[in-house]
């Protein structure tokens, strides 16, 4: 492997690697990297789903038990707190835990958890069944926190040169995890009532445990010397972090508003509302793997992607309601058009994040190995958690006070912050490497001087 301070880590193989190692082409995947891409493909269909079926119909079911909109943001909310908390804790002592059994064991809890979540319906409303759904989401997000950061870190040892295009590969089970499991969840819920959505799913996700038990292979490491503090405190790695807050805060802004402002605006039934997030689900899979690829072929395009990203994504929540002063008549296709854009321009933003930060890591001397591959995922689980936090917090309360178009106006100026920070310091960056290129070529007569042999 090359040195830490190589700014694109390690590079393709010279065919000297024996077969299947995990320097490999990914044209020829051996069966181990196999086996790690079905079990990261199984967490991330199964926790999408499993994350995003609330969407369609649990905020008019909490309303129903005396939920106020603010106190259901917060339900959405503190399950990203948690993750946030878990995934700092995980990503730490990934290494002593072990991967593996972190991914399974998180599987396994998230699977049991899901089903509980289906019986919350039998319990007494008010003061009581609020307290039980933070519960159950905080148990829900310690486990996924678990298992999502074992997975990132799995996949990169497994996959070393191709960061970007497996992450992006493996964000079409992720999409469509977004893309079933609203739709689903409507349907399972006007078909059969609050329950059966929650054991259907918490049942597919138990279900793969076992499988991943056997094909998941183990990765020993060693600790490493290096922290969180110090990962974070690198000025590229916190902006990225803005970045990655940012988006997340837009995806979880969405959760408690989104359907709300559908079934005002439009009167669609339940099993409908959820087709309106398929926009957004599943152009976002389609677009990560592509963005994926070409991160990872021409390295310098992940800045563009990180900066205009954000900016597009900026626009589209300036038109979703869209914000009273455009005068623009909020109409169901044009919400649609808007959510399959925003879609695209998060696989945009998202899928550089990680190899742009192994990268700024490599260069100040983190060591190569499963313990920064841990601190990296960690960290990205836990600012993606920040976000998640606060978008469905805030987006909740300003709903309730400014309506949807006004909130998901403000929620757009967050990532238009993050988009134009991130644009200036790539170009601080590149004007500060240039000026070193400068200062490092020497004069005329200073060449002339090194090219003349000792003896004229």
């Amino acid at each position: 492997m090359d040195a830490p301070g190589d700014p694109e880590g390690p590079r393709l193989p010279r065919g000297d690697d024996p077969p299947g190692s995990a320097r490999e082409t990914p044209r020829q995947l051996s069966r181990e990297q196999l086996f790690v891409l079905i079990s990261a493909a199984s967490i991330n269909l199964g926790s999408m789903m499993c994350y995003s079926i609330l969407g369609p119909f649990f905020p008019k079911e909490a309303e129903k038990k005396g939920v106020s909109n603010t106190v259901t943001g917060m339900i959405f909310g503190c399950y990203a707190l948690f993750d946030l908390l878990a995934s700092l804790v995980f990503g730490k002592y990934l290494v002593q835990i072990g991967a593996k059994f972190m991914f399974v064991a998180g599987m396994f809890v998230s699977g049991g958890v899901t089903i509980l979540f289906g019986v919350l319906d039998q319990v007494p409303e008010g003061p009581i069944f609020i307290a039980m759904c933070f519960l159950v989401r905080v148990a829900d997000a310690v486990s996924f926190a678990a298992a999502i950061t074992a997975s990132f870190s799995i996949l990169v040892k497994a996959f070393p040169n191709n960061v970007a295009t497996v992450l992006g590969s493996l964000e079409i089970f992720s999409g469509l995890g977004l893309v079933l499991g609203p739709p689903l969840g409507g349907f399972l819920y006007q078909s059969f009532g609050y329950e059966v959505p929650f054991i259907f799913l918490g049942c597919i996700v138990l279900l793969m445990v076992p499988l991943n038990m056997y094909i998941l292979p183990n990765y020993d490491s060693d600790p490493g010397e290096h922290s969180f503090w110090k990962l974070i405190t690198l000025p590229k790695v916190a902006l990225i972090a803005f970045v990655i807050n940012s988006l997340s805060a837009c995806f979880g802004f969405l959760d408690p508003t989104l359907s709300l402002f559908v079934l005002e605006k439009f009167n669609l039934p339940a099993g409908y509302v959820g087709l309106v997030f398929l926009g957004l689900a599943l152009s976002y899979a389609i677009s990560s793997p592509l963005f994926g690829l070409l991160s990872d072929k021409i390295p310098h395009l992940r800045k563009w992607f990180l900066v205009w990203g954000n900016i597009i994504t900026a626009g589209c929540y300036m038109l979703l309601g869209p914000i009273p002063i455009l005068h623009i008549k909020s109409q169901l296709w044009l919400l649609v058009l808007i959510l399959v854009l925003n879609g695209i321009s998060a696989g945009m933003s998202i899928i550089p994040t990680i190899p742009e930060i192994l990268s700024c890591a490599y260069e100040n001397g983190f060591e190569e190995g499963l313990s920064t591959l841990g601190l990296v995922s960690g960290l990205f689980s836990a600012t993606w958690s920040v976000g998640a936090f606060i978008g469905p917090t805030l987006g909740g309360f300003l709903y309730e006070k400014i309506g949807f178009e006004w909130a998901a106006a403000v929620q757009g100026l967050w990532s238009l912050t993050s988009g134009l920070t991130m644009g200036l310091f790539y170009l601080w960056e590149h004007s500060r490497r240039r000026r070193s290129k400068l200062q490092n070529i020497p004069s005329t007569e200073e060449e002339r001087t090194a090219l003349l042999p000792d003896d004229i």
